[in-house]
């Protein structure tokens, strides 16, 4: 089994700095190539596919596997020839979360090293950017609204300081922006509002399950609406997700679909995988079991 592992080397400050050690002790037989500027890790995947890899691993958080998912899935025969892995270096690893893989590197690695493939559905995104119309994958979460404002917003060097911190100083910040009115239409409905985000796992931010009902394999979208995304909406959703309890009925609805559309009056950022990617118009859809990852 021949592995390529792409590495950021900036990842979650000295979890990653001591990742080539540790990676010399445990994974001798792979090949390793560290990213270098945004938008490398896509680069540096699909060369991985085209010279053979059977194996590519995203070592970083969930923006270094969105980008080594969408250069597996742009190079010919994509996921027909390579599979992805996934070393958690980040801050809060989502995706890795979702399938069960250990957040130690020895233990993230021996899922690797098993070789255990799994197959879940490969969700897509097509959103306006400066460029003009554009296609995404995604492995966890999009959306757009008070989420993918405060995305927008936060601070890298914080970030690095305080870790997930940084999110909820940004999501202050993102409260005191006037909200965007989203309509979402799939699945034989249309509702509208202020934060829409669309999931193909159940977990949101870490382990908060914000779609309890989702499945990585039904090839389903799981979409949840919140009409008013203030500071009383947030405070009313942390207690209950914290104890792993649904986000209350009285601030949001949730519905499933395989695609859906979402639109906004006004420009509106999309996140994608924890990153921003674009604006509204946009569509969200899946390749059912499309994703070939190893798993536990």
């Amino acid at each position: 089994m021949r592995i390529c592992v792409i590495f950021n080397p900036v990842a979650r400050g000295n979890k990653a700095r001591h990742f080539r050690r540790d990676l010399e002790r445990i994974g001798r037989a792979c090949a390793l190539k560290p990213t270098t500027c945004a938008g490398d890790g896509q680069r540096l995947a699909a060369l991985a596919v085209d010279e053979g890899f059977d194996v590519v691993v995203a070592a970083g958080g969930d923006g270094t596997v969105n980008e080594v998912v969408n250069g597996i899935a742009q190079a010919p025969g994509g996921f027909g020839r390579s599979r992805l892995g996934v070393l958690p270096l980040g801050t809060v690893n989502v995706f890795a979360k979702e399938l069960g893989i250990p957040g130690s590197l020895p233990g993230a690695w021996s899922v690797i090293d098993a070789g255990r493939e799994t197959r879940v559905d490969l969700p897509w995104v097509e959103h306006t950017t400066a460029d003009g119309p554009a296609r995404r994958y995604f492995a966890q979460l999009g959306g757009a609204g008070l989420d993918s404002r405060a995305i927008a917003l936060v601070d890298w060097s914080t970030k690095k300081a305080v870790g997930p911190l940084a999110y909820v100083l940004a999501g202050l910040k993102a409260l005191r922006a006037p909200p965007s009115a989203i309509t979402v239409t799939g699945g034989g409905r249309s509702e509208t509002g202020e934060l829409v985000l669309v999931g193909n796992g159940r977990f949101y931010g870490g382990r908060f399950r914000l779609f309890p009902e989702a499945d990585l394999r039904d090839g389903r979208l799981d979409v949840r609406v919140f009409p008013r995304a203030r500071l009383s909406t947030i405070l009313r959703c942390v207690v209950p997700m914290a104890f792993g309890r649904p986000v209350p009925a009285s601030v949001s609805l949730g519905f499933q679909a395989s695609t859906v559309t979402l639109s906004a009056p006004v420009p509106t950022p999309v996140e994608i995988d924890g990153d921003c990617a674009g604006h509204l118009p946009a569509v969200f859809s899946l390749v059912p079991g499309g994703l070939r990852v190893l798993a536990p």
